[in-house]
């Protein structure tokens, strides 16, 4: 059977709740791109997710081929993260700091992430193929909550994040701001957009 991400880690990639709730996230194992600006508009967004789409396949049927293992490739995925937290909630994007993310299974080897970097290279003219690296995260408790609608409305859902969640039950953040994209935005119309919002947290 296929590993499949989302079916592991149901109520991680496939929440119902619209409203912040609390979840624990064990630790998970990424292929990752780090950069910085607008993701509408940055050529160097573009090329670090076409790079890590480049990577991840070339696992797939490497793996596939040489150990008979296989995987789905999960939901694209990203960490955000400023100084200024308000520039989230204002959408300045030009000012945001990313790292775009694919889960990968924890079987995968060193070895095999740099044969899969070193084939991707080979049939893409993408500098950023050799950028992506092995990325760990345990977030541990977090609020998260399923995002309906366009990216860019995003702002008041944070906004009550930060403005009532936290304050009520006494967390802040501890941790990186995480986005899952369930739909894909080149085919579904943005009203219809799905999307998890996470963010580690701790005891104030």
């Amino acid at each position: 059977m296929k590993f499949d991400v989302k079916r592991e880690h149901k109520g991680l990639y496939a929440p119902r709740n619209t409203s912040w709730v609390l979840v624990d996230v064990p630790e998970l194992t990424y292929l990752a791109v780090d950069g910085r600006g607008d993701p509408n508009t940055s050529p160097d967004y573009a090329a670090a997710v076409e790079a890590l789409y480049s990577v991840a396949y070339t696992l797939k049927f490497a793996t596939r081929r040489d150990t008979g293992r296989d995987f789905v490739v999960g939901p694209l995925e990203g960490l955000w993260w400023h100084a200024d937290p308000t520039v989230f909630t204002a959408r300045d994007k030009a000012s945001w700091n990313w790292t775009m993310l694919l889960h990968r299974p924890d079987w995968i080897t060193g070895e095999q992430l740099d044969d899969a970097r070193t084939s991707a290279m080979a049939k893409k003219r993408n500098p950023a193929i050799a950028e992506v690296r092995s990325l760990s995260l345990r977030e541990g408790r977090c609020a998260q909550v399923l995002h309906v609608g366009s990216y860019d409305d995003e702002g008041p859902v944070l906004a009550t994040l930060h403005d009532e969640f936290l304050p009520a039950n006494g967390l802040r953040e501890a941790g990186d701001h995480h986005e899952i994209y369930l739909g894909d935005p080149r085919r579904t119309e943005p009203a219809r957009l799905r999307t998890v919002l996470r963010q580690p947290v701790s005891a104030q």
